[in-house]
């Protein structure tokens, strides 16, 4: 951090002004480009207050003073502690190299946060008329609400995966359940988006059921692949992904139907790849239309003692071979249920 630090105050991006360093924002000509806020909306948005120390409203720390009970280290400016943008151009400089591929986040830092990084990184290196000379791209995550609240610990309300997967909720719905919103746009997690991705899962499972006895074509795709594909690669559109899936499974329904087989075989590849590609796995077969009701069963409750004994690998081993038979699972709050899909 203070190499960097170093290397911008001789570039004439940075000063040292009343024991604190601080970026010289109107020195960084393309500064708001990745947000793009106006020189009135960064000012406005700048964390700090104007300080006297301050060239101009918009500059920002790059190191501070500490008192001797105050975290510190020395520097050429004095002991102090570094502001907390320039770590952050350190750590992605030392591991991955400038410039790297791809910087993540949520929406809420790409001002200031974001742009503090970008400025610290092209100017240090004298790579000021190009963005991407730090990262080449940005992908910025929406918010989570539950139930049309924000997400927070002082709410309660706050989910993680591994309570859900507790629950007995199926790791893939809850990846569905994640993928239904493009990345950049706000995610309102619910009961009933749950619901809605294990019948999804369901369904997708169900047709992968009713054709498991037709080969796949090796080596051709047909045109849903390519939609699917298409979607994926337009920012990583999901919704828009899962439409072309939705697609694909009424059209191998209606090929089955019209004894089209040769085309179910070009369709069952493109489902198979589909899935693959969003982590999802198809492995039922199919089975005769008798069901040893005993036997499933006796598996369901084996799952719920390996649940309660908090064996997940066991749990989702039973859940496989239950698949396996053509038996599709749903915890609820009242248990479990399951239906034959063969």
């Amino acid at each position: 951090m203070i190499t960097i630090i170093k290397k911008l105050i001789e570039r004439g991006h940075a000063y040292d002004s009343d024991g604190h360093v601080l970026f010289s924002v109107p020195s960084f000509e393309k500064y708001g480009g990745l947000s793009g806020r106006s020189r009135d909306e960064q000012v406005a948005g700048a964390r700090v207050e104007v300080a006297s120390y301050k060239k101009d409203p918009a500059d920002f720390v790059l190191w501070k003073p500490s008192t001797q009970d105050q975290v510190g280290w020395d520097s050429p400016w004095g002991f102090g502690r570094p502001g907390w943008h320039i770590e952050c151009s350190a750590m992605a400089e030392k591991h991955l190299g400038l410039p790297f591929d791809i910087h993540g986040g949520g929406a809420d830092l790409k001002f200031p946060h974001h742009e503090n990084e970008i400025a610290q990184s092209c100017c240090a290196h004298g790579k000021t008329d190009d963005l991407s000379e730090f990262s080449k791209y940005w992908v910025h995550n929406g918010f989570v609400t539950v139930e049309g609240e924000k997400m927070s610990k002082s709410l309660g309300n706050v989910t993680l995966a591994h309570e859900l997967l507790e629950q007995g909720i199926d790791g893939e719905v809850i990846r569905l359940a994640l993928l239904s919103s493009q990345y950049r746009k706000p995610l309102d997690w619910t009961a009933t988006r749950l619901e809605e991705s294990q019948k999804f899962l369901n369904k997708i499972k169900k047709v992968w059921n009713e054709i498991g006895g037709i080969e796949e074509s090796p080596a051709e795709r047909g045109s849903h692949y390519k939609e699917f594909l298409a979607a994926l690669c337009d920012d990583l559109n999901t919704p828009e992904a899962f439409s072309k899936i939705n697609m694909l499974l009424s059209s191998i329904k209606k090929d089955m139907k019209a004894d089209k087989l040769e085309k179910v075989s070009i369709e069952k590849s493109d489902l198979r790849k589909s899935m693959q590609i969003l982590g999802i796995t198809l492995n039922i077969e199919k089975q005769s239309a008798d069901v040893d009701t005993e036997k499933v069963n006796n598996l369901i409750e084996s799952r719920k003692q390996a649940k309660a004994n908090k064996d997940f690998s066991k749990s989702d081993a039973i859940r496989e071979e239950l698949l396996a038979m053509g038996i599709v699972i749903k915890d609820t709050r009242e248990g479990t249920t399951w239906e034959c899909v063969s």
